[in-house]
């Protein structure tokens, strides 16, 4: 795929953490297609074998030394169990960082690069301190940077400026707005994508710079919700939504996109769909780059049956149990490929700054020029 004044950084190795074996695999596949070459795999095996106690040590099965090593990890994959004292634990997103540290200490050192994929980083949403509470995420980035790791590329951060935890490393904050669009155009092949047709919405303020970015692309209205929140009370670690009001123009007949980083519980957006609905939407649908689903798919079953969404769109970044992928109201977007693209451009040296800002790709896809 690469030209061939590009220079090779050192032997390819890519790492799967538990639970991204299927992304991983799908990775190696497309870029020994790319390069043709003789090698059965690019992929490194490594476990994380546990103690009766809980306890656990990283184990790399493979010299590393002088590779180039990519390090997928999927740290809200609960899919996952161990055995401790007896009883079968998901794994947490505790769990999968402190397995992603024990990997990286038992390369010793010996791998020329490290970069480390984390789709959804840990602890993106503790990334800023409102009261006396811990920085997680911006600790995170740091322990990485300190074992020696010289990349990390997530997916749609939940705020991208912690990346000021670490201003001299790298840090790619990158955003699946092509597939996004390419999924949509596939599953409703009716939809138009103008300003007729379409309106993007976004769930609260901290949204607005991703559906800024999908608006000025497609050349849409943009719409906006904001929380009205009870300051007085926390539930579940947070002050409780009271209210959903919204901003923006007028959206009878259209189609209305919600644009979020996360579906976690889903009340948010399904609250959002009712209220489009209201205002006489005609479908509704949601791009979430991670559906965590955390309370299950009760409420969402019930909103499509009720209308109040037609389809989402989440990536297959993070885990999904099977259940989900059979709901009629759900389509998953596959990221495998574009991963792939940015393991061989950075494994050659090569600039991902046309991977990150796919705005020729997005135009031809809806056929403008």
């Amino acid at each position: 795929m690469q030209e061939k004044d590009h220079t090779i950084v050192g032997p390819l190795g890519i790492i799967s953490m538990p639970g991204c074996e299927e992304i991983a695999a799908k990775v190696d596949y497309y870029i020994k297609q790319w390069r043709g070459d003789e090698i059965e795999t690019y992929n490194i095996p490594v476990t994380c074998p546990r103690f009766g106690s809980g306890e656990a040590k990283g184990l790399v099965k493979q010299s590393v030394r002088g590779h180039d090593i990519f390090i997928i990890c999927d740290v809200f994959n609960h899919g996952i169990q161990y055995r401790m004292y007896n009883q079968l634990v998901p794994m947490s997103p505790d769990d999968h960082f402190q397995d992603l540290k024990r990997i990286i200490a038992a390369m010793g050192g010996k791998a020329r690069r490290i970069t480390v994929i984390m789709p959804m980083l840990y602890e993106g949403r503790q990334h800023r301190r409102s009261a006396r509470e811990s920085l997680d995420c911006a600790m995170a980035l740091q322990e990485l940077v300190a074992m020696g790791v010289t990349n990390i590329i997530t997916f749609d951060a939940h705020d991208g400026r912690v990346c000021n935890a670490i201003p001299l490393s790298g840090f790619e904050n990158v955003h699946p707005t092509y597939q996004m669009l390419k999924a949509i155009k596939r599953a409703v092949p009716d939809i138009k994508l103008d300003n007729e047709n379409v309106t993007i919405v976004s769930p609260d303020e901290g949204g607005m710079s991703r559906c800024i970015y999908y608006s000025s692309v497609l050349g849409v209205d943009l719409g906006m919700f904001y929380k009205r929140r009870n300051y007085s009370i926390i539930v579940n670690g947070r002050n409780p939504i009271e209210a959903h009001e919204y901003l923006g123009n007028d959206i009878s007949g259209k189609d209305v996109i919600i644009v979020d980083d996360m579906i976690s519980s889903g009340d948010s957006v399904l609250d959002i769909g009712k209220k489009l609905k209201e205002r006489n939407a005609r479908r509704i649908f949601v791009f979430a780059s991670f559906g965590l689903f955390v309370e299950g798919f009760e409420n969402f079953d019930k909103a499509y049956e009720a209308g109040y969404i037609n389809k989402v769109f989440t990536t297959n970044l993070v885990y999904a149990v099977p259940e989900l992928l059979d709901k009629p109201w759900y389509c998953r977007v596959d990221m495998s490929k574009y991963i792939a693209y940015i393991v061989d451009t950075l494994n050659h040296d090569a600039s991902i700054s046309t991977l990150l800002a796919p705005i020729d790709k997005i135009k031809a896809l809806l056929g403008k020029e």
